[in-house]
């Protein structure tokens, strides 16, 4: 499986398209982008103008709008597939909730979904490392940068994002410097703690993670620190800390915004000086530990809401990690989602090759919003992986679609995705051409209503007169 990437190449020369939809900007759009990667492409507006092409035409890849009449779009499909034996035919949906049966008689015949809004580039750019030539798929996962070849053991990235933030993480975990990570809840800020770890001069001995956030405030500080015997009820034995156990390595703070202020400056003294006292104890104890912390809170807010010392964030915040929320690093959800999905599979004792991701899948994970950023769309995966129909070849939405309960709102999957009508406009369009295409498709719009178009385009009645005539819109 080779999942789509940034750069750009033509890698689908010689394949041929065949689009249908009653949207002129949609096909457009989507013709212009394919055509950019040496595709050949074909547009019609209907099934039966496209009947009439599949007769004298022979097309690798149909892509269509749904269309309601079932029986109309069945005889279709097979009509192509009995003409193009190894076609694939692609439906294009107006909304995410298609009722997703996977019983329905036409699931055998489509061999892959997406739904609007398609981005036409991206969508180009999916369609070249999966289906195009072997030069563009054998580039679509190969990693360049050394420094990306050094985290892959720990991070799964290759977004130009994700290598700004990464690209000096080596050099970090050479120093002996704290280091403060933030970033949403589920972005892998522990990863990136462990890769620091594992990348340092300390990576032999102990790494120690502790959630500031999950203990409560009467026993983080003998979890941190230790306790000596009988320093109160119920202390049976001494107790080494978490700092004590990380002394020659590394301790991971992990939610230290939620660190209570009392304990802040026992821990700066820490970070000071070196030395800590157990609970009770009276004689220091010498530490030798790397400090990496981190936070899904705005420090500096806590600051100013008297949350949290500014000294202890001026003491942490020497060297800084921000992870952004997988909704940012678009070009990462593939190469997760699919690694994901085979380590599920491998845990499960699956012998590969796996089911693979297909473009609709692709492009339907890249929609998502991941309010729980990496973690969930982990978690999707493993339940795609475990409850899949055996024998699937390939990951269609179909098999996603119903395990998105935690993914996406109830109420999203009975609203369309592609909420308003828009115009896709390639870059370079003269603006007179521009004109003419805004008027034309919001007349399209109003089904040839002048007056309403008037209204949203917010000119004069008269006005979309003249250019209605100027430009012979029909």
């Amino acid at each position: 499986m080779n999942i789509s990437g940034p750069d750009k190449g033509r890698g689908l020369e010689g394949v041929r398209f065949l689009i249908i939809d009653p949207d002129s900007s949609f096909l457009r759009g989507m013709k212009q982008a394919l055509e950019q990667s040496g595709a050949e492409v074909y547009t019609v507006e209907t099934l039966s103008k496209a009947e009439h092409l599949i007769n004298k035409e022979r097309f690798d890849y149909v892509i269509s709008a749904f269309d309601e009449d079932r029986p109309l779009i069945k005889g279709f499909i097979e009509e192509y597939k009995t003409k193009n034996p190894l076609g694939q035919f692609f439906v294009v949906m107006q909304s995410i909730y298609f009722g997703y049966d996977i019983e329905d008689p036409l699931v055998e015949y489509i061999d892959d979904y997406f739904f609007k809004p398609i981005d036409p580039q991206r969508f180009a750019l999916t369609m070249e490392s999966v289906y195009g030539t072997a030069e563009q798929q054998s580039r679509s996962l190969t990693v360049v940068e050394p420094f990306v070849k050094q985290l892959q053991p720990y991070m799964v990235f290759r977004s130009s994002i994700m290598k700004r933030v990464l690209s000096d993480l080596p050099r970090i975990a050479t120093s002996e410097q704290t280091v403060l990570i933030s970033g949403e809840t589920g972005t892998g800020k522990e990863l990136v703690a462990r890769a620091i770890h594992f990348l340092s001069p300390r990576a032999d001995r102990p790494f120690v993670a502790i959630n500031c956030g999950a203990i409560p405030d009467s026993l983080i500080e003998a979890e941190l620190f230790g306790h000596e015997k009988g320093a109160f009820t119920g202390a049976l034995r001494t107790h080494r800390g978490k700092f004590e156990l990380a002394s020659g390595g590394t301790i991971f703070l992990d939610e230290i915004g939620d660190m209570p202020l009392s304990l802040q400056m026992k821990l700066l003294r820490v970070l000071e000086e070196g030395v800590l006292y157990r609970i009770g104890g009276e004689v220091p104890v010498r530490v030798d530990v790397r400090v990496i912390a981190a936070t899904r809170r705005d420090l500096r807010k806590a600051i100013e809401d008297g949350l949290f010392r500014d000294d202890l964030f001026y003491r942490l915040n020497v060297l800084r990690v921000h992870l952004p929320p997988l909704r940012e690093r678009i070009e990462d959800i593939p190469l997760l989602a699919l690694y994901f999905l085979e380590r599920a599979f491998g845990q499960m004792g699956y012998e590969p090759p796996y089911p693979q991701l297909s473009p609709g899948t692709i492009d339907l994970l890249e929609k998502l919003p991941w309010r729980g950023n990496v973690r969930e769309l982990r978690n999707l995966m493993t339940r795609v992986a475990t409850l899949m129909p055996q024998k699937t070849r390939r990951v269609l939405p179909i098999h996603i679609l119903p395990y998105l309960d935690e993914t996406l709102d109830q109420s999203l999957l009975s609203t369309p995705i592609h909420h308003t009508p828009g115009v896709f406009i390639p870059i370079g369009t003269p603006l007179e051409k521009v004109e003419e295409i805004m008027i034309r498709e919001t007349l399209r719009h109003t089904n040839g209503n002048k007056s309403k178009a008037a209204k949203i385009l917010k000119i004069s009645l008269r006005t979309i007169r003249r250019k209605v005539k100027r430009f012979n819109i029909k």
